[in-house]
């Protein structure tokens, strides 16, 4: 369905893009048609309606466009082309008449504005028409069929007017328009760089090695900053040269500012009506630049000759009066004014304080500009360590602190490659985690020991390497000899360190050269701690859920986690129609384990049972431990039978793992067993609480029928469990010589009662309640032997059972209590007589369970 669907919109798509040429050619068909024999009024009209909405929509549509394509190009030239013929042909009924030239304007327009591609097809479809209707109004006129040839050499002249024309066009106009592009590309390339070279002389800017260095979004704030700096710089200084101008009768006031070199003075700002002032730059040393430079102070010249010559006029000055200041920040000399007037009269004094004062205005006010520049620029600085900052905070992985890192790195600088390696403090071994860049992904999940490389004399020094991140690959190593970045002039490992520990290293790399200069550098090492704090609380998230959802000690999930995986997987099941089975373990007679051996060795057991079930496991099932000594396993797309070979293949390798452990009188050796039950989805429940209860009762029968097997879920386990199983059929020897002795117990407490019968009298009476329930005990417990001599009751028998066959129990342990047992019970049961037995109605629970381990549910 969705091939289907996607095939429908592709043919949409394509019929929707080929209508304007399809109309087109549909049109020049009538177009050839009218040229044989007239169409009707009507039908022209209409096709003439067509034509016009089709070609405007397509005009319009390439008049909004930027850059259009060639296809929008080839629909304008061909509707524009058929609008044409079918025009001539109407106003000189041939294509021999004076409107023939409206087609070599047409072919003209296209080939000049259209894109080359669209320009040739256009004019070899002008060519076919041309042909076509040629042809089709020789056979209307009564001369016969001509061929195509001759058709052909009817309209070749047209055809060469046509391709002269559109090669005249194409040719010269292009050229024209790509020389009038380049000199305006030009032109404000000089633009550009002449602002650029007066910002870098106000200090706006930094040097042009520390420029190329830069990024692409910092070159560009850069730029931004610069431009508005020297836009308000030249404002201010053009207000206080006008201001002074005319308040002192100037004939031009002009600010010189030196370069860095201090070579030469070029023009910042003029307030002149002279039209032969010289564009400049001049030399420092020229006339009166010279003079006012040398000497450090004004130069005032008066009574000057007509046709003086002056360094900032083309040719003779018409001035009388000249006044050169040298212009000091700091101390240092930054650039000349210059001020003269028509008249032949000196400067007084106080007009001289008001060009001094006019000085360090100007002077102010770069100041002032530079100042806001450095505010803008820390401003944008602080926002992008402020984005830096929120990205890292809200990643929460070490896979997500890397990745916004990184992404905040490549937006302070120009960043061509960038890894970040983590140290492991106790095996002193660093691994480089993560790598961006093109041809390094090799270089992930690499290993080395600490060397004397950059990444590790980093850490140790807790400072960036190398200086000024000027890197050479013949004299450095970042990682080790073997394990290399790209080639690249420009690298800086920067570390992460956490209240003095280390925790790895933030390695970038740039192919432009200085691209990690002193600003960047500091804005890096911000990130970098940054970097630092959020990788230190992403393994601490990780950790904390860890503790929240792993067993501590077999590092298997544990009962919470367990029960939110298995509501996903029932749901899946469900919703898939698929087969799940629960299987619930056991280890057999675990607290005798720890009874003798101590919890120590019991904590040995129960990670190697973990160990087991994790190796058993597949990729998709879920092992926890529920409690105690139980493990729970899910598995999902796997029936009854598939449990149970998992669970038999768990159970045969527990039993021939052989556990050792330091006890507390020494090594211990040691073999444990374990009981399971299973439980599949659908058949023993739908919901989880129905699956584990249902698995809870096929491990109570694999309790109950001797331990060391697994048992599968069916509705006669569920049968069984209600009443628990009597003794097993043949109860070994141990069991017979208890009864024997049991017996023989009551015999003798039979001859101490008839003893205490002859004494006299009053011993009798005074210790009556101490002899007869004794004589009663035994008794009891005399007659409970009996039927423990002879044959057991028979033995209930699972549903699905696995595992040691018919292994007998021990006595009070699997099977039914021993005879003895049950003779104590009935004899200290108040209210009944010593022979007396529980009702079958009432079933007991067994006396041996484990009560470390989970009680078993029963119905």
């Amino acid at each position: 369905m969705a091939n289907l669907v996607l095939a429908v919109l592709t043919a949409r798509r394509i019929a929707r893009n080929a209508a304007p040429l399809a109309c087109a050619l549909a049109l020049g068909a009538l177009v050839v048609l009218d040229a044989a024999a007239p169409l009707p009024p009507l039908a022209a009209a209409t096709a003439l309606l067509v034509l016009l909405v089709a070609l405007v929509q397509r005009a319009r549509r390439r008049a909004a466009a930027i850059e259009a394509s060639a296809l929008l190009d080839l629909e304008v030239g061909a509707l524009l082309l058929v609008a044409t013929f079918a025009a001539v042909l109407r106003l000189d009924g041939s294509l021999d008449g004076d409107a023939q030239a409206a087609l070599y304007v047409v072919i003209a327009l296209v080939s000049a504005f259209a894109r080359p591609g669209a320009s040739l097809l256009v004019a070899i479809a002008a060519a076919a028409l041309e042909i076509a209707v040629r042809s089709a109004a020789a056979a209307s006129g009564g001369s016969g069929a001509p061929s195509l040839l001759d058709a052909a050499r009817a309209a070749a002249p047209h055809i060469g007017f046509m391709a002269v024309f559109s090669l005249l066009n194409a040719t010269i106009l292009r050229a024209e328009l790509g020389r009038v592009r380049k000199a305006s590309h030009t032109r404000l390339q000089a633009e550009i760089e002449r602002l650029r070279d007066d910002a870098r002389s106000y200090r706006l800017l930094s040097a042009p090695a520390q420029a190329r260095g830069a990024g692409a979004s910092q070159k560009g704030d850069d730029e931004r900053l610069a431009r508005s700096g020297v836009e308000e710089i030249h404002q201010s200084v053009l207000f206080a040269l006008r201001l002074l101008r005319e308040s002192l009768d100037l004939y031009t006031a002009v600010l010189l500012w030196q370069n860095d070199a201090g070579t030469h003075l070029r023009i910042s700002e003029l307030a002149s009506d002279a039209p032969n002032l010289s564009e400049g730059p001049f030399l420092s040393g020229d006339g009166v630049f010279g003079a006012a430079i040398t000497q450090r102070a004004p130069v005032v010249l008066g009574g000057l000759k007509p046709g003086y010559k002056l360094p900032y006029y083309v040719g003779p000055s018409p001035v009388r009066a000249v006044c050169a200041l040298p212009v000091f920040e700091h101390g240092q000399l930054r650039g000349v004014l210059v001020v003269d007037r028509v008249e032949d009269r000196p400067f007084s004094p106080r007009e001289l304080e008001l060009i001094d004062e006019a000085c360090r205005y100007a002077v102010r006010a770069i100041q002032n500009e530079r100042v806001f520049v450095q505010l803008e620029r820390a401003k944008i600085e602080q926002g992008k360590l402020y984005r830096a900052a929120e990205g890292l905070g809200a990643a929460t992985t070490e896979a997500g602190v890397i990745e916004a890192g990184v992404t905040s790195a490549r937006e302070i600088t120009s960043v061509d490659f960038a890894a970040v390696t983590l140290y492991d403090e106790a095996q002193k071994v660093h691994e480089i985690r993560a790598v961006s860049g093109d041809g390094v992904a090799e270089l992930t999940g690499q290993r080395f020991r600490h060397n004397a490389g950059l990444v590790s004399m980093v850490l140790q020094n807790r400072h960036p390497l190398p200086y000024r991140g000027e890197y050479d690959e013949k004299r450095q190593v970042v990682f080790t000899r073997r394990v290399t970045p790209p080639s690249m002039p420009s690298i800086i490992v920067l570390p992460l360190v956490v209240h003095d520990r280390p925790l790895g290293t933030l390695v970038l790399g740039s192919r432009r050269r200085a691209a990690f200069t002193d600003s960047v550098r500091s804005t890096l090492e911000v990130l970098a701690s940054h970097m630092a704090v959020s990788l230190s609380n992403a393994r601490m998230v990780r950790r904390l859920e860890e503790l929240a959802t792993m067993d501590g000690l077999t590092g298997l999930l544990n009962k919470r986690a367990m029960l939110e995986v298995a509501d996903q997987k029932i749901t899946a099941a469900r919703r898939f129609s698929r087969r799940l089975s629960v299987l619930v373990t056991d280890i057999d007679h675990f607290k005798k384990v720890n009874d003798t051996y101590g919890h120590d060795v019991g904590d040995v057991i129960i990670k190697g049972l973990g160990d087991v079930l994790r190796r058993a496991k597949r990729t998709t099932d879920a092992v926890a431990r529920f409690g105690g000594e139980e493990f729970v396993v899910i598995c999902e797309e796997t029936d009854a039978r598939g449990a149970m070979l998992l669970a038999e293949r768990v159970r045969e390798e527990l039993g021939r793992t052989t556990f050792h452990a330091a006890g507390s009188s020494g090594p211990v050796q040691c073999q444990v067993t374990c009981s399971i039950g299973i439980a599949t989805y659908p058949e023993a429940g739908s919901t989880w609480e129905e699956l584990f209860k249902a698995a809870d009762e096929s491990l109570y029968v694999s309790k109950r029928s001797g331990r060391n097997r697994s048992t599968a879920w069916s509705p006669a386990v569920r049968s069984n469990s209600a009443h628990p199983p009597a003794a097993e059929a043949g109860a070994p020897a141990k069991q017979a010589a208890e009864a024997a002795g049991a017996a023989k117990q009551a015999v003798e407490a039979a001859a101490t009662a008839r003893h205490a019968a002859e004494a006299p009298a009053a011993a009798r009476h005074a210790a009556p309640a101490t002899a007869r329930p004794a004589a009663t005990a035994a008794a009891a417990r005399a007659a409970a032997a009996k039927p423990a001599a002879g044959a057991p009751a028979p033995q209930r028998r699972p549903a699905v059972t696995g595992g040691a066959g018919g292994a007998p129990a021990a006595p009070g342990q699997d099977g039914a209590p021993s005879a003895g047992k049950r003779a104590a019970a009935a004899a200290q049961a108040p209210g009944k007589a010593p022979g007396e037995a529980e009702p079958r109605s009432k079933p007991r629970r067994p006396p041996d369970v484990d009560p470390t381990s989970k009680p078993k549910t029963a119905a």
